[in-house]
């Protein structure tokens, strides 16, 4: 079937109406105020032996996904009772206030020890629960992330999960946690960084000049995918591997006239199927598309790696460096067509110099998937700079 863009499909009628119900009592409580524990905001219940979704609260999954350090992420979404979430062109979703968006941070363990595995999704267990969920006797939960909107705006809140994986504390300031984990026959020792709010408006606050937070995940195009082992609401077998706009709409937590079929999907950037360069870009858009548009944190730079820009230079095609510094490296162009190793895109993704990394937030480690990536990309590229 023939893909339309989102803005020619809203011109024709869609619209996201997106009803959820949930703890509306306990959530309206805190609307204003942040409790010290995560329990406070019944979304989730943990027993030290399983954590599980409170009624309401609905796992989503993204087509592609932020690199935390090979953390694996959990992803739910809660709206009020009887709202509504209208999306824009570009994609982005007007969320309500009173909406909470939560991400679970952890690692998978044998025994004491983390282990590198591929994230794979939600990683809920049928078997767990009515709807499924996490087994802790196979995971470190490390933090617990809270977007809630508040009629005065976003605010970020992060959670830092007890040794017993009981409950969470918040943590304004963020946290430092010394982790060590097991990749084949190597072993990392890295520093997890827990942000502080100002940290996460360095991501969130993807317009430089309103400087508000908002969710930058959950977007029409990252939520266009099948279901993959992220629970059901409604127990229900047959949603399994069913769109996951379809899945709300026919829960009738969403109101969609257009097809998913029709919309834009982002690839999954860990798909090996997939042609490089939407691997590549698909990447580049939820890694450095936040801060690198055309609204951004990294506006002046005149490097753009969000999704639908296709000016070559605004990518990086023999672009020179505005203000990168010692970020170059010692390289002249962003990105050099067929020369991955002389380009600085490459050179800030392999840094681990805070003066020079990229992304500056968000990771201790080098993701060396994500720069395989992205210089099979560059070394595909013909042509060379002047």
């Amino acid at each position: 079937m023939r893909r339309i863009d989102l803005a020619a499909a809203f011109v024709l009628g869609a619209c996201i109406l997106v009803t959820l119900s949930g703890c509306d009592e306990q959530k309206a409580t805190f609307q204003e105020s942040d409790p010290a524990y995560l329990s406070s905001w019944t979304l989730m219940t943990s027993d030290g032996r399983s954590l599980l979704l409170s009624a309401g609260v609905v796992p989503y999954q993204l087509n592609s996904t932020l690199f935390t350090d090979y953390a694996h992420k959990l992803r739910t979404v809660s709206l009020p009772k009887n709202s509504k979430a209208a999306v824009n062109e570009d994609g982005s979703i007007n969320f309500p206030v009173g909406t909470i968006i939560s991400k679970t941070f952890f690692y998978p363990r044998e025994g004491d020890v983390l282990v590198k595995r591929e994230d794979k999704g939600a990683f809920l267990e049928p078997s767990i629960g009515s709807h499924g969920g996490l087994d802790l006797g196979k995971i470190k939960l490390i933090e617990t992330r809270l977007l809630v909107h508040r009629a005065s705006g976003w605010v970020a809140l992060p959670y830092v999960w007890n040794e017993a994986q009981t409950e969470a504390k918040l943590e304004i300031t963020g946290d430092a946690i010394p982790l060590s984990m097991i990749d084949g026959t190597r072993l990392d020792r890295f520093t997890y960084i827990i942000p502080d709010k100002n940290q996460c408006a360095g991501c969130h606050a993807t317009n430089a000049t309103t400087r508000d937070i908002k969710p930058i995940g959950p977007r029409i195009h990252n939520l266009n995918r099948p279901r993959d082992n992220v629970g059901d609401v409604t127990a229900d077998d047959s949603a399994a591997g069913m769109n996951q706009l379809t899945f709300w709409q026919r829960e009738q937590m969403i109101d969609l006239e257009v097809s998913p079929e029709l919309l834009p999907a982002l690839a999954n950037w860990s798909d090996k199927q997939l042609d490089v360069e939407s691997r590549a870009r698909a990447y580049l858009d939820v890694n450095c598309g936040h801060c690198h548009n055309e609204q951004g944190a990294a506006d002046t730079s005149g490097l753009f790696l969000n999704y639908g820009i296709n000016n070559p230079v605004r990518l990086g095609r023999c672009k020179l460096p505005i203000a990168a510094g010692q970020g170059t490296g010692g390289n002249k162009y962003s990105i050099v067509p067929g020369q991955p190793d002389a380009s600085i895109l490459v050179y800030r993704m392999q840094s681990l110099d805070p003066g020079a990394m990229m992304p500056e937030l968000g990771r201790s480690l080098v993701h060396r998937e994500g720069v395989e990536i992205i210089s099979n990309w560059i070394a595909s590229m013909d042509g060379a700079c002047e």
